[in-house]
C-alpha cells in the first residue's frame, strides 16, 4: 500500500529531473565564447512559471474544498519553494558552465548530475509530508482524478485513447 502512495511522488521527481536536463540543456553558455549575449528570459523556462501553471491545472481538477484548502497552501507553498529553489540550482550551474569551458568531460557531467539528483531528492522530502497530508483529505473521486493526473500527466478526462 506504501509503495503506490509514493508513487506520485517519484513521479514528480522523474519529472522534475526530465524537466531540470532539458532547463539545463536550453542554458547554453556557447554566448560567452562568441560574445553575445542571450537573454535568460529566453534560453530556458521558468521553473516557477510551470509549477504556477501545473498548481492552476491541479486546483481547477480537483476541486478543492474549503475543508482541503489549508493542505492544499501548505501544498502549493512548498511547491514554489522548490520551483524558486530549482531555478536558483539551474542559474547557478549554467553560470558556472559559462564561465568554464564550453565541453564538459564525462566526470563533470556526472558531477552535474549528482547535484541535480540530489537537489530534487532534498525537495522531494520536503514535498511528501505535506502531499500525502493533501492526499489523505481527498474524497475518493479527488484522489482517482490525482492518481490519474500523475500516472498520465494529463489534467482533464480523456475523450479518447491515445495510440
Amino acid at each position: 500500500m506504501k509503495r503506490k502512495t509514493y508513487f506520485p511522488a517519484i513521479l514528480v521527481v522523474v519529472m522534475v529531473a526530465f524537466l531540470s536536463t532539458i532547463f539545463l540543456a536550453n542554458a547554453n553558455p556557447s554566448f560567452a565564447a562568441s560574445g553575445k549575449k542571450k537573454s535568460s528570459a529566453v534560453a530556458r523556462p521558468s521553473a516557477v512559471a510551470h509549477t504556477e501553471a501545473q498548481i492552476k491545472q491541479l486546483q481547477g481538477a480537483l476541486n478543492i474544498t474549503e475543508a482541503q484548502q489549508e493542505l492544499w497552501d501548505n501544498l502549493t507553498q512548498v511547491m514554489r519553494e522548490n520551483a524558486k529553489d530549482m531555478d536558483a540550482l539551474t542559474d547557478t550551474l549554467a553560470k558556472e558552465r559559462a564561465e568554464g569551458t564550453q565541453n564538459m568531460n564525462a566526470v563533470e557531467h556526472m558531477k552535474l548530475h549528482s547535484q541535480i539528483t540530489a537537489a530534487h531528492s532534498d525537495q522531494l522530502e520536503k514535498f511528501i509530508p505535506p502531499f500525502e497530508a493533501f492526499y489523505s483529505s481527498l474524497s475518493d473521486e479527488q484522489k482517482k482524478t490525482t492518481d490519474t493526473i500523475f500516472q498520465t500527466g494529463r489534467y482533464g478526462k480523456s475523450k479518447g485513447k491515445r495510440k
